[in-house]
């Protein structure tokens, strides 16, 4: 998607050259070891996953519509809707954990709320009860999602850390799959055990991460930002330099980060909400962030994620068992919306592999660390108002229109693709403290570079030219736009 390649856009990063690419990765102990503990953080989203289509598939348990009085309309919509709720709830305090207490703190808090609300989902008594574990599960869950991804792309490899924060987007699938063959396989069990056991499967992620995020490696920038430099260093060389602080990777990227974080601090001593809107730079990241998270949900999405039986009804596929059967993967899904509306052909499986795994890497990429953990929480703001609305306004929308409602869905993804052509930049083969370079202007990175070679003594192999450091960060961003 774009106006063709660029130089800048296929750009060598200036620590390529201090790589260690003298063995592949998996033969490399630390670095293996260290994307074991980075799985550990990418199954958050499976949390996420497990639930939407969970509650796909209790739809169709008629033993759950009969402990419940067979939920429909404005109720059902609370039902689906009441996660995202809860997740509104935290956004307002997630942020501040995460960047006060630790990435890794934050992660394990939401994990404890997340099991705790799953035993009282799994032990509801009444629809009160259920309603009122689902707001927890989305309580624990947004402080929990808003610090994983932030953990894995500043602990990553340099030359991993696309791939693995572009992963956590797309493990949500896993999750939706395990939550819809669970569901298929209890639909026989002639009890309410039926629907309680997807929902006690549902905290099992969070019991995985209690038990180990205490080998997760924290932040190296939450640890310089809290004046711990010694155990930055450490964890720096440890995972990326086989225990080598002197390693000139290390050094480099150590630096790297101490310059980043003494510029943050210089220019935004006092980095509030405001901040995400104040300068052109951050107001040039929020247009490309909100609309990212709109588009996410506002693409058709939402109907498969929780109304599927809906739209089983709708084509004439009435039989439980066919729903849960049908429903078992987003690529069964996939051939089933393509019959419904053939215009909106490949759109699951182009979905599935690049805009939902990117949307996550791309946005913490190109927030700067100081409103990193402030801008991914209103992404995830912004993406549940897209699901409270999609999940009160879809069945509804369904009833009165039937397939015709599927047109409205072709027709808005034809504005999101123009919308991305002219607004999203490339980042491809920069460091998070270069990204910003594209925002703010070439001198912040020509800025942090530039010290960060200096104070480790290393060379760079391609230093920033004079005259690419004066041009101007529009025509930078136009450079190097898709």
């Amino acid at each position: 998607m774009g106006v063709g390649p660029s130089p800048t856009a296929t750009r060598i990063p200036p620590y390529t050259h201090l790589l260690d690419n003298s063995k592949p990765w998996w033969k490399n102990k630390r670095l293996v070891l260290l994307n074991f503990w980075i799985g550990v953080l990418l199954i958050t989203s499976s949390t996420n996953g497990f639930d939407g289509s969970m509650m796909n598939g209790l739809q169709s348990l008629t033993q759950w519509n009969a402990a419940f009085g067979y939920p429909g309309g404005s109720k059902l919509g609370l039902l689906n809707a009441i996660q995202n709720i809860g997740s509104l709830s935290a956004y307002p305090f997630s942020p501040y954990m995460s960047d006060g207490l630790g990435r890794r703190f934050s992660v394990l808090f939401g994990a404890c709320i997340m099991i705790a609300a799953t035993i009282v989902q799994t032990a509801s008594q009444s629809v009160g009860m259920f309603i009122g574990a689902r707001f927890m599960i989305g309580f624990g869950l947004t402080f929990a999602a808003s610090a994983a991804p932030l953990l894995i792309t500043e602990i990553a490899y340099p030359s991993q850390r696309g791939q693995l924060t572009s992963t956590y987007n797309g493990l949500w699938l896993f999750g939706s799959i395990i939550a819809a063959w669970t569901t298929y396989g209890t639909f026989h069990v002639q009890s309410s055990w039926a629907w309680r056991i997807p929902s006690a499967i549902q905290g099992f992620p969070s019991v995985i991460q209690v038990c180990l995020i205490w080998f997760v490696p924290e932040s190296p920038r939450w640890l310089v930002s809290k004046g711990r430099e010694a155990e930055a260093l450490h964890t720096l060389a440890y995972y990326h330099a086989s225990g080598n602080e002197k390693d000139p990777l290390v050094e480099y990227e150590f630096e790297e980060i101490r310059a980043a974080i003494k510029f943050d601090r210089e220019v935004a001593a006092n980095v509030g909400w405001l901040s995400l809107f104040k300068t052109p730079g951050n107001r040039r990241r929020m247009r490309i962030i909100i609309g990212l998270a709109f588009f996410s949900q506002w693409s058709g999405n939402g109907l498969i994620s929780y109304y599927l039986n809906k739209v089983f009804d709708a084509i004439g596929i009435t039989d439980p068992t066919t729903q849960l059967l049908v429903s078992y993967s987003q690529p069964s899904v996939s051939v089933l919306y393509d019959r419904i509306t053939t215009p909106n052909r490949h759109f699951t499986l182009s979905d599935t592999m690049a805009f939902s795994p990117l949307i996550v890497s791309y946005t913490v990429e190109i927030l700067p660390y100081a409103l990193r953990a402030k801008g991914f929480v209103f992404f995830n703001f912004v993406i549940s108002l897209s699901l409270i609305f999609n999940q009160y306004v879809n069945p509804i929308a369904l009833g009165a229109l039937g397939w015709k409602y599927y047109l409205v869905y072709l027709f808005w993804i034809c504005f999101e693709a123009v919308y991305l052509w002219l607004y999203v930049v490339e980042t491809r083969h920069r460091t998070l403290e270069e990204t910003a370079a594209l925002f703010d202007g070439d001198d912040t990175v020509a800025q942090i570079a530039e010290k960060a070679a200096v104070s480790a003594g290393i060379p760079l192999e391609n230093p920033t030219d004079t005259n690419e450091k004066k041009r101007s960060s529009e025509e930078r961003i136009e450079h190097v736009r898709y």
